[in-house]
């Protein structure tokens, strides 16, 4: 999902090598910006903007669209590198294993789906680790795990080590102290990026989920929890978003990029 700058390059080394004249290149900078689709708008230039290509929240598109979405996504990218869908449907997943095959991979808890192979992130300075609270928290853990492998960044799971147990933990901690940065992940009170954050000298990046009793309010006790932790260094995502948690995670494990002139 990182390919697009090398994209780019390789399109100024062909105008440079005379292989491409200026008019070509000129139409194929303007396919790599932006494409109308009709029911959307794939936003090609996106890798040399942000350093990722674009990642389909597929809620709420129907399965055609979720497929030529995908298709355009790996045509413009010469099928390298990989396609990460979130938040899909069974309808969704099966028109996408009918048009890619064995290319399709599915996280059967969160509806993530990974079409194509991931590139590693030569940028990556270290491992992410995805920790939750309990396992009822792992559809979202699916998800931040699946995002950092389409990403290309090294993850490590640790599951079930929450406050109620807190040995679990601590038994542990020299895996999560390994990491470079941390993906917490935590409902019902939404404690364990608290403790987290005292515990280990990386940033903490803390997801509250849906998972607890009445008054979990749906995730709104565990997002409230940990705005208001006390311990520093732990920043905080919407309930269930264990994309976003993720993302963020990628982009602080990056090595800076030297810029080019």
């Amino acid at each position: 999902m990182s390919e697009g700058r090398e994209t780019l390059e390789a399109l100024l080394d062909a105008v440079r090598s005379g292989s491409l004249d200026v008019g070509e290149a000129a139409g194929k900078l303007r396919a790599m910006q932006a494409e109308p689709l009709g029911f959307a708008t794939l936003d090609h230039h996106r890798a040399q903007r942000c350093g990722t290509g674009e990642v389909v929240y597929a809620a709420g598109k129907t399965a055609e669209q979720a497929v030529t979405i995908t298709r355009r996504l790996r045509e413009a990218d010469g099928a390298s590198g990989a396609v990460l869908l979130t938040r899909c449907t069974a309808e969704q997943v099966a028109a996408l294993y009918a048009e890619f095959g064995d290319a399709v991979e599915v996280g059967d808890r969160s509806g993530c789906v990974i079409v194509g192979e991931p590139l590693p992130d030569d940028r990556a300075d270290g491992t992410i680790a995805v920790v939750t609270a309990g396992t009822s928290d792992l559809p979202v853990a699916e998800e931040a795990i699946m995002t950092c492998r389409a990403l290309g960044h090294p993850v490590r799971e640790l599951n079930d080590v929450g406050v109620a147990g807190l040995h679990r933990l601590l038994g542990r901690l020299d895996e999560v102290r390994s990491a470079r940065v941390v993906v917490c992940i935590a409902g019902m009170e939404g404690a364990l990026p608290s403790v987290m954050g005292g515990l280990v000298d990386v940033p903490v990046i803390a997801v509250p989920t849906s998972v607890g009793y009445g008054a979990n309010l749906g995730g709104l006790a565990a997002l409230l929890g940990m705005l208001t932790s006390c311990a520093s260094g732990v920043s905080v995502v919407n309930i269930d978003n264990g994309f976003g948690g993720a993302f963020a995670a990628c982009q602080i494990n990056r090595r800076p990029q030297q810029h080019r002139r």
